[in-house]
């Protein structure tokens, strides 16, 4: 049983939507929904036989403003399972013969993705034995001729003269290296450096062939040989280098490959964002004109194909593809049928409203004024909220909303920026001190800003 089906069996749809919440607040429906279609990929998983292959995913559209939670829910979800996931925006691809990038381009740098994800895994998992392997090369860099003398031709005193001594030195470097007392003597350690000339695909970029390029350097890279390059580095230093040398040695990358392959075909999540900006059938001439032409290079990933990656061919059947989209202007309906049958679940995510803003700002375990508070506190300066501060920063982020582009609680962001703005630059010549933030703080350094139009046009 791998590590995403395992991580997905003790996840019934109500924990997802309780794991859910503790970060983002409301959009019950979205979230039952993606609970339903991460749980059913586990059930499909669990039915035997050939009908195993026949279960579809169920694909979601979610549709909502920006900043209402539709990329986090998606993002939260993939990180539950420690699912491989990439969100994309369907605006920056166009149809086969445009200038622009092909739709495939998605599910390699997923599969890439996947691969960093497990080769991460593996070296953690050989972090010991890696860890043991540098140790014994920072020490034969500390004394070099220690185990030439151990385990060398006998000398004038006979072979096992030196050897006691010799290991006993080492011993007592051994314990001074675990100690950290030598973290800051230098000590000479060999790097590879690619010897392929980096810039000569260049020349194959802005033609729809971003992947020709990173695979020409790639295949450029094994025909030169590697550059040995020596460094002086201190010993902290030269222990992670060590470190991560070992664990690239030990790790056996046709597994890693063959495990990233399965967690993509089983297990993968595509976020395609702004589908709405490709929606549309009616014909159109100038930049639209490949926008039914994107939707139907996706209908293919979408219904399940193959797309060939470095790593060998990766079917698309069973992922999971999450579309989202304001669609303001476009419907749902404005989609070709066939994509639109290919998205069966749709979910609408509701505007924030000021007591959203109240509890995007206290509620969430990721909440802005946590992340304030841990910030100023490293500077010994203690934030303290209260409760109508809190209120009346979600009712100027709401004004403020109303006055200008809706940005949804994106735009808690950019206030609390701006309220902590001075605080932010003095905190090392004032700390150590406690700021207490209360409704006439808040209006003392927004308030003006809020009121003028133009000022909020630019910096709100």
């Amino acid at each position: 049983m791998s590590d995403s089906m395992s991580q997905t069996l003790n996840l019934t749809p109500k924990r997802i939507v309780s794991e859910l919440d503790r970060y983002i607040v409301g959009q019950a429906a979205a979230k039952r929904a993606v609970a339903i279609a991460l749980r059913n990929r586990w059930r499909r998983l669990m039915v035997d036989g050939k009908m195993r292959d026949e279960i579809s995913p169920k694909n979601i559209i979610m549709i909502g403003p920006t900043g209402v939670g539709k990329t986090e829910i998606a993002r939260r979800l993939a990180r539950m399972t420690r699912s491989p996931f990439i969100k994309v925006e369907a605006s920056k691809y166009t149809e086969v013969g445009y200038v622009g990038r092909d739709v495939e381009s998605m599910i390699r740098e997923l599969m890439d993705l996947a691969v960093h994800m497990v080769q991460d895994e593996e070296k953690a998992a050989m972090a010991q034995k890696a860890g043991e392997m540098a140790e014994e090369r920072l020490l034969d860099l500390l004394l070099p001729s220690g185990r030439a003398a151990a385990g060398g031709p006998p000398g004038i005193d006979g072979p096992n003269s030196a050897k006691p001594r010799v290991e006993a030195t080492r011993e007592k470097f051994r314990r001074m290296l675990q100690a950290g007392e030598l973290d800051d003597r230098e000590v000479e350690v060999e790097t590879q450096e690619s010897g392929a000339p980096q810039p000569m695909a260049r020349i194959f970029t802005g033609m729809g062939l971003d992947d020709m390029e990173k695979n020409l350097n790639e295949a450029m890279s094994h025909l030169f040989p590697k550059k040995i390059q020596k460094r002086k580095v201190k010993i902290r230093e030269a222990w992670d280098i060590l470190i991560s040398d070992e664990a690239s040695r030990l790790v056996d990358m046709d597994k890693v490959a063959a495990e990233a392959k399965t967690r993509v075909e089983q297990h993968g999540i595509v976020f395609i964002d702004e589908l709405d900006k490709v929606a549309g059938r009616e014909n159109r001439s100038g930049p639209d004109v490949s926008r039914e032409g994107v939707q139907r290079d996706l209908l293919p990933l979408v219904e399940g194909s193959t797309v060939p990656t470095k790593y060998g061919p990766v079917k698309t059947d069973h992922i999971l593809f999450i579309a989202a989209g304001a669609f303001h202007v476009a419907k749902p309906s404005d989609l070709i049928p066939e994509l639109q049958g290919r998205f069966p679940i749709r979910v609408e995510l509701s505007p924030l409203t000021k007591a959203d803003f109240v509890r995007i700002l206290t509620e969430p375990e990721n909440a802005l004024t946590i992340q304030y508070r841990l910030l100023l506190a490293t500077e010994k300066l203690e934030l303290d909220f209260s409760d109508e501060a809190i209120e009346e920063l979600a009712d100027l982020a709401c004004q403020v909303n109303e006055k200008n582009e809706n940005i949804g609680a994106r735009r808690l962001a950019t206030i609390m920026e701006k309220l902590l703005d001075e605080v932010s630059f003095e905190a090392p010549d004032i700390s150590p001190t406690k700021i207490a933030v209360t409704p006439q703080y808040v209006r003392e350094r927004l308030g003006d800003l809020v009121e003028d139009a133009d000022l909020t046009r630019y910096i709100l």
